[in-house]
């Protein structure tokens, strides 16, 4: 497809890309595209080694579950304030606030942990400033989309694209915290997330003529009220209101599959994974000096999601705008809790990591799916609204089933956890798909 504008403003280039790519014609999302691979791969580093380091310093998956939960605290309030903000002033200014607090975090950890200083309750407090952050910056970042392509002509392919984008971090990340926390120790991988933020702020700094999608509030009209109508409009929806329900129950019974990850690769899935581990870190033929080998398992199973996930978000940004993003949001709501199900109960290392790329096939299937179509279902002066429901929606009850699965992960048993939510989890797909045939319909 070529264009009218020239590359070096906000507005798109006149360079063909093949279809799966045409958001990067847009200028500024061609900078956010590069800044964030960049910056989300230390991200995935930092979430990987700060697993390993709680594990390691507790023993207990409660503990993985409490890290979460504390970040959840400021969510709710933050969340609601940064929709209404991010429909009313400049959203550049908002990400670019809460990314130099989140590279200020892991700069902190980062000089805790290479001290050999770091305590359990010191990531707990750095988790709830992280969590601070994040409440700040998603419903911001989600709703800036539009705004780096120029509108929603090509918003499905950008959102297909910045999952890939987020999912080959996903792939990347744990694979070298992998490597770099057997080798030396999770202190590195943390100050290498730190210095990656300088990626995504140096992008945003760089960004030429966004339009000005934010309104100030009307004079009648207080911050309540505004955050208000956005809530009245969700309520009103009964399509966005189902998604969001969706995302909901996946986020909650699902998704917390993740935090559970440390103890399938070390207590479940450890005696198969040893043959990998010997050949990687044995001391005298293996390829590294291990100073904490469990991690090794870990990263690769986490890496297998991720890799998983970047076919599958490739996929949807190929589809044209006929496509039945409803279908195949369906299909996902279907098959990623049925993954999760065989995964709980496996006791092969080389099985389990089969069935972790088809988990991130369909996590993206659906997650990706139900963000876009809530954003195309949401008329611009509320989408900063509307995807602060969904972020806080979606984090919220992502943190909340992280700890729910650490506790009863310690209660009964990590397969059990996980296979209890997930089979929840699809039976309420299920329910949506015959009761609700209207979002099978959407595109």
């Amino acid at each position: 497809m070529t264009t009218k504008s020239m590359p070096l403003t906000g507005g798109p280039s006149k360079t063909r890309l093949p279809g799966t790519f045409r958001a990067l014609r847009h200028y500024n999302f061609r900078l956010w595209f590069a800044g964030q691979t960049i910056s989300l791969i230390g991200t995935w580093m930092q979430t990987m080694a700060q697993q390993v380091l709680v594990y390691r310093l507790t023993g207990s998956a409660a503990a993985l579950g409490m890290v979460n939960f504390i970040a959840l605290i400021p969510l709710v309030p933050l969340s609601f304030i940064s929709g209404s903000l991010a429909d009313r002033i400049s959203k550049r200014k908002i990400i670019l606030f809460s990314q130099i607090v989140m590279m200020l975090q892991a700069l902190a950890l980062a000089i805790l942990t290479g001290s050999g200083v770091v305590q359990v309750w010191h990531v707990y407090i750095l988790s709830f400033i992280m969590g601070a952050a994040t409440a700040i910056d998603l419903p911001a970042r989600q709703a800036f989309t539009v705004d780096m392509v120029d509108g929603k002509e090509d918003l499905t392919n950008a959102i297909g694209l910045n999952s890939a984008m987020f999912n080959l971090a996903r792939a990347l990340g744990p694979a070298l915290a992998g490597i770099i926390v057997a080798a030396t120790g999770e202190a590195n991988a943390f100050y290498f997330n730190t210095l990656t933020f300088l990626a995504v702020i140096i992008s945003l700094v760089l960004m030429k003529k966004l339009p000005q999608s934010s309104h100030p509030l009307d004079n009648r009209e207080g911050q309540w009220e505004h955050i208000a109508a956005g809530f009245r409009f969700i309520k009103s929806n009964r399509a966005i209101a189902v998604l969001i329900s969706l995302v909901a129950v996946s986020a909650f019974l699902s998704m917390p599959y993740n935090t559970l990850m440390p103890v399938f690769a070390g207590d479940i899935l450890g005696e198969s994974a040893a043959p990998v581990i010997q050949f990687f870190c044995n001391s005298q033929t293996g390829l590294l000096t291990c100073q904490s080998p469990e991690a090794l398992p870990l990263g690769i199973l986490l890496t297998m999601v991720g890799v998983g996930a970047v076919v599958s978000a490739l996929i949807i940004s190929s589809m044209p705008d006929s496509s039945r993003r409803g279908a195949m949001l369906t299909l996902g709501n279907l098959a990623f809790p049925l993954m999760l199900l065989i995964f709980a109960f496996s006791r092969s290392f080389l099985a389990s990591t089969a069935v972790m790329f088809f988990t991130g096939v369909s996590f993206v299937l659906q997650n990706v799916l139900a963000n876009t179509l809530l954003q195309i279902a949401s008329p611009d002066e509320l989408r900063g609204r509307v995807m602060s429901f969904y972020t806080m929606t979606f984090q919220g009850m992502m943190r909340l089933g992280g700890l729910q699965a650490g506790l009863v992960a310690d209660w009964l048993t990590a397969p059990l956890s996980v296979g209890i939510g997930a089979g929840i989890s699809l039976v309420y797909g299920l329910f949506v798909a015959i009761r609700y045939p209207e979002i099978r319909k959407m595109r």
